[in-house]
């Protein structure tokens, strides 16, 4: 059966946020190419509302259809009273009551202070538009606000940054329900990347470097034909005719994080790939991604997502 999401829109919804669970969720499917997931959208009263782009959204239905999901995705808004005064209007605070007790809760974009304002992140990380940082932090300071990532997964609530960042946050959804191969499927299925490496650090507003007509990016393509062999800073940095000092902060600038914590996820990401993928032994599996041994890929696997490789396997792999 599939597993249900409901999106709640509310008056000033950003547009650009309210397709995109339908979407990204809607392009999840298993191997026989059945959906996984359904996506509906309601409103406060069942009745249409207004969007960023200009024009109104009529809903398919009420605030009864949040009873009734299993993950609930409240949409950014522009305006409204979380944003302006860190309350909701009775209409939005009665139907996010109405969801069940063990409903999952997603927030894309300034959906965040909507989930702030009805207590659902209270002592917990979350993830909200840089731009907004400051005014969340006013308002709601015991969240605690993380303005650089992509996107926050605190178990069974999950924010994400601005407006880009909600698919970068659904495709997680579905790699931690489904896998990566799924995740994969559905990213290339809406032509997005099915992940984005670094924060939102990369995004906000600063003065640009000067050109300089180099780029650390075919230096990144050469490491994922490469992850199994030893690829320390200095072999990056040769790899693309730089000193370890220009090659670290042109590539900081380029993806947000430093080349360790690049190297580290993509080799994660191969891991995992091959776990789902093969029945390659599980100390070739940290060969082929460059973790020498299976202790130090246990290790980091289990960091990233909680899990040993065998249990990893045994969800996800192609005979789970």
């Amino acid at each position: 059966m599939a597993h249900e999401i409901v999106v709640l829109a509310l008056n000033d919804v950003v547009a650009f946020d309210l397709g995109v669970p339908a979407q990204i969720f809607g392009a999840a499917r298993d191997g026989e190419g059945r959906r996984l997931y359904r996506v509906r959208t309601c409103t406060p009263d069942g009745g249409p509302v207004r969007t960023s782009g200009g024009f109104q959204a009529m809903p398919g239905y009420g605030p009864s259809a949040l009873a009734e999901a299993d993950t609930v995705v409240v949409a950014g808004v522009h305006d409204g009273a979380a944003m302006t005064s860190g309350t909701l209007e009775p209409s939005v605070a009665a139907a996010l009551a109405a969801r069940r007790p063990d409903a999952r809760l997603m927030s894309i974009c300034t959906g965040a202070f909507v989930l702030a304002a009805a207590g659902a992140l209270e002592g917990r990380r979350a993830a909200t538009h840089w731009l907004h940082a400051d005014r969340f932090r006013a308002l709601y300071p015991r969240v605690r606000l993380d303005a650089d990532v992509l996107f926050v997964d605190d178990g069974d609530v999950l924010t994400s940054a601005g407006v880009g960042a909600g698919i970068d946050l659904c495709l997680h959804v579905i790699r931690r329900d489904h896998g990566s191969e799924v995740a994969n499927r559905a990213a290339r299925r809406s032509v997005v990347p099915p992940w984005r490496d670094g924060g939102q650090s990369q995004f906000i507003e600063r003065p640009l470097p000067e050109p300089t007509g180099t780029s650390t990016a075919p230096t990144r393509a050469w490491v994922l034909a490469n992850l199994h062999e030893p690829l320390g800073l200095p072999r990056l940095a040769r790899e693309a005719g730089m000193s370890v000092r220009t090659f670290t902060r042109r590539f900081r600038e380029e993806t947000g994080v430093s080349p360790a914590q690049w190297l580290l996820r993509q080799r994660i990401e191969e891991a995992r790939r091959l776990l789902e993928t093969t029945d390659l032994p599980i100390d070739r599996v940290a060969e082929r991604a460059g973790f020498g041994t299976a202790t130090s890929m246990r290790q980091h696997l289990h960091t990233a997502v909680g899990v040993s490789p065998t249990t990893y396997r045994r969800t996800f792999g192609r005979t789970a």
